[in-house]
């Protein structure tokens, strides 16, 4: 990845370094979500009657967005904590970071996924190379015209090309909220639902902080970056907007999806009948 130092030194459009007093609002938790320690930290809890969540007051069309997140300590089996981008309606656009719970001593799976218009079922997985429980660690996604990028703690470890040309959707023209949520799944989200809730742990709690970003906030129709549809020329403060992965890059990129990558749609034809998705077959794709 591209120094991050030069990402917040060159802004374009809207403030990096965030505050969730101004940039976030929690919907739904009853309470059971907060922001703390003057607008630096975003606590979301879990119990039996709800979980909670937060999403970002802007929307974006495109941008490079960094959270910091320390996960549900101890055993989070049947919990996922989740932190995406999606447009609103039918027809929706989303990245998605899902991070499902498990026993104790046993990993967090990390699921994500790329919708574009209302269609997903582009899961990859990954297991983690640390103890995403233990502390603090950067899970960052860039989204440009050209692909997006999902990094965590500066490595990346997936990215999806713009491959419309060849007739498969791409995220383009839906401004997306940022979204960071906790919630119950134990019906699937632990072996398959197999190991269910402990509520006798709850309430479970999952931390946000340091919310960077450098994006295109989109309102009334209108981008704050007026060259985002049709750029031309190398612009300040833009270097997200034409991210490509260096060699040592896609060195990275291919040592995690080599030793940790536990699922991913495109080896998966028995899930495909009809034939593997199209993007699995253009050569272009990183599989």
């Amino acid at each position: 990845m591209k120094n991050i130092g030069l990402l917040l030194a060159t802004l374009v459009a809207v403030p990096v370094l965030g505050n969730f007093n101004q940039d976030v609002s929690v919907t739904w938790g009853d309470g059971r979500g907060q922001i703390l320690n003057n607008g630096q930290l975003v606590a979301l809890s879990l119990d039996r009657t709800s979980g909670s969540g937060f999403q970002s007051n802007n929307q974006f069309l495109y941008g490079w967005f960094q959270m910091q997140i320390k996960l549900v300590p101890r055993n989070s089996a049947g919990t996922v904590t989740a932190y995406y981008l999606k447009s609103d309606g039918s027809t929706w656009d989303e990245i998605d970071l899902e991070f499902l719970g498990n026993a104790t001593g046993e990993p967090y799976v990390l699921h994500t996924n790329i919708f574009s218009q209302g269609k997903g079922n582009r899961e990859q997985q990954f297991y983690l190379w640390f103890d995403p429980r233990a502390d603090f660690h950067n899970y960052s996604v860039i989204w440009n015209p050209s692909q997006i990028f999902i990094y965590v703690d500066g490595t990346p470890i997936r990215e999806y090309k713009n491959l419309e040309g060849a007739g498969v959707p791409y995220p383009k023209s839906q401004a997306m909220r940022l979204y960071g949520t906790l919630w119950d799944a134990e019906d699937w989200a632990t072996r398959g639902g197999l190991v269910k809730t402990d509520w006798s742990q709850a309430p479970f709690t999952a931390s946000f902080r340091n919310f960077n970003y450098s994006a295109c906030v989109w309102n009334k129709g209108a981008s704050s970056c007026p060259w985002s549809v049709s750029p031309t020329g190398t612009r300040t403060g833009t270097s997200w907007y034409t991210q490509q992965l260096s060699t040592e890059g896609k060195n990275r990129m291919k040592w995690v999806q080599q030793n940790y990558m536990i699922y991913n749609y495109c080896n998966d034809p028995k899930r495909f009948p009809q034939g593997l998705p199209l993007e699995c077959t253009l050569s272009s794709n990183p599989s």
